[in-house]
């Protein structure tokens, strides 16, 4: 290896670490919002409960709200400037959700995380920014560096959340996301330390002539795996809490549970990859749909703490392989002169699905309980598995002719 080649490695690993320390730091804001939103929403809301995972909704609207402005911001102030604005946004969100708490105003409170969830969208292109800088035979290594930071995010939001929801008692929940602020400080002392290229720079990619129409890619099969885990998932995992606490369980048994919900999320990131290229992106996504539908399973099995926590487990371990391997597909549903439009469009779609899922839950739950909550995986993931189904005949059609 060369000394300039030595020297761009090592940076990369710098640049993956900081990016990585900063994800687990800022990154902890999206726990904190979704284990304690819909109980604070519960708490703000009189005897009618329906709206309760709204601010949550907001949050997830937000994200994708976000995704845009968010990169815009990236490319005209460089990504150490973008990120830093990120904590800024975050740091907004946290200050407004925790006066929405002590005025008592839902609204408020579901806009204070609608702008925490504008600052997570910054936080999602850190491991980008990770593969961007890196060599390319560091690229995949630099992304595994900050899901690592996914990692701690499920446990340190959540911790954070145990200790400091009744620290501005009588106000629940206002110290969770006052604790925001120092989180959002922490980490852009952390970004400072960022060397990177003060505007990113890169081609302007340009259309070509064999691009499609829109509504021909987005109806190919693929498309609609990635959106379904991905809604499932949050439809499930939003009501959770509310469940919990509804059936007598302290509040710091739901923090936990989403704590080993996201954990199962992210962890599995390191190999997930690898079993892709092993067996294939359909069938971990066939894998991922037969976790969801045993988290189902257990879900109905009873109300104990342990069914719960194993639910929430096997949901995150399922939304990891269903979304990873449908996003794999998803980047084979378009050419290259259709990448733009594609991936908007998706995200549009991802974060809108998942934000309707996310409000639905809480109105499902308050009309029908937990068990129709959980009823409603097996239609979605027999959909997704028709989807799969159609998939397959059309590439044996395809290898025939």
């Amino acid at each position: 290896m060369t000394a300039i080649a030595l020297d761009a490695s090592q940076e990369a690993r710098r640049t993956a670490l900081i990016l990585a320390a900063s994800q687990a730091i800022i990154g902890s804001a999206a726990p904190i919002a979704i284990s304690v939103g819909a109980l604070a929403g519960q708490y703000l809301l009189g005897p009618d409960k329906s709206l309760a995972t709204a601010p949550v909704t907001g949050f997830n609207i937000g994200v994708a709200l976000g995704a845009l402005p968010a990169a815009a911001i990236i490319r005209s102030m460089g990504q150490r400037g973008g990120f830093m604005t990120g904590t800024i946004v975050t740091a907004l969100g946290g200050l407004v959700a925790t006066l929405a708490l002590f005025q008592s105003s839902f609204w408020l409170f579901a806009f204070g995380l609608l702008t925490i969830g504008v600052g997570g969208a910054f936080v999602q292109q850190f491991r980008f920014a990770a593969a961007d800088n890196a060599p390319p035979e560091f690229k995949a290594r630099a992304i595994s560096f900050v899901l690592a930071g996914g990692v701690v995010t499920a446990i340190l939001g959540p911790q954070i959340v145990i200790f400091t929801r009744e620290l501005l008692a009588p106000v629940m929940f206002a110290g969770s996301f006052v604790s925001i602020l120092p989180l959002a400080a922490v980490g852009a002392i952390v970004l400072s330390f960022l060397r990177l290229p003060a505007k990113a720079s890169g081609k302007v990619e340009i259309a070509d002539s064999d691009a499609r129409p829109l509504a021909e890619i987005v109806t190919q099969p693929r498309f609609v795996c990635a959106v379904g885990s991905y809604a499932l998932m949050s439809f499930v995992m939003t009501g959770a809490p509310l469940a919990m606490v509804g059936c007598g369980l302290s509040e710091n048994d739901a923090t936990l549970g989403i704590s080993w919900h996201v954990m199962a999320m992210f962890a599995p990131s390191f190999f997930t990859g690898s079993l892709i290229h092993r067996f294939g992106a359909e069938r971990i996504v066939a894998t991922g749909l037969i976790l969801l539908i045993g988290c189902a399973i257990v879900a109905l099995s009873g109300l104990a703490l342990w069914q719960f926590w194993t639910s929430l487990i096997l949901l995150g371990l399922g939304w990891n392989f269903g979304f990873i391997g449908a996003t794999a597909m998803v980047a084979a549903t378009y050419r290259p002169s259709e990448k733009g439009k594609v991936q908007g469009f998706h995200d549009f779609v991802l974060f809108g699905s998942v934000a309707c899922a996310s409000l639905m839950s809480g109105m499902v739950y308050n009309a029908w309980g937990w068990e129709m909550l959980n009823w409603i995986v097996f239609p979605v993931t027999v959909l997704c598995f028709v989807a799969l189904g159609a998939l397959k005949l059309t590439s044996l059609r395809k290898a025939e002719a």
